[in-house]
């Protein structure tokens, strides 16, 4: 994937996250935040992806950062990193009901993993 980096990373919020599951953020900007988490950095000099701060799990499938949204199987593997228990934040935490039948696709999934990722990564990192 091409590093198109100059979109701005909203903070990591609820308010974020919410945005992410009502598709009022773009998909370049979840992806690049997801990113951002996981560890990539994009070396504007050489124009290439540093990984020294990706966990080997990411890093031996993905040496370039995935689009989360366009793809399944980055999607699928997102969703496994979480801790099972945790699964389910968007809707135990923030209280997400999920979508009405027939307005339910594969790319709105997709965007509540990647909201259930960063709210998983938010929830774990909060400073105690």
């Amino acid at each position: 994937m091409t590093a198109n980096l100059t979109t701005k990373r909203p903070p990591l919020n609820t308010d974020t996250i919410w945005a992410i599951i009502n598709r009022e953020i773009d998909d370049d900007t979840v992806n690049q935040t997801i990113w951002y988490y996981l560890g990539y950095r994009y070396d504007e000099k050489n124009q290439t992806w540093d990984t020294s701060q990706v966990d080997e799990y990411w890093v031996r499938d993905y040496p370039e950062p995935p689009n989360f949204l366009a793809t399944r199987p980055p999607s699928v593997k997102l969703n496994r990193s979480v801790p099972k228990e945790n699964r389910q934040l968007v809707k135990r935490k923030l209280g997400f009901k999920g979508y009405k039948l027939g307005e339910f696709s594969c790319f709105q999934a997709r965007r509540v993993i990647a909201a259930n990722w960063l709210l998983n990564y938010m929830e774990s990192h909060r400073s105690h």
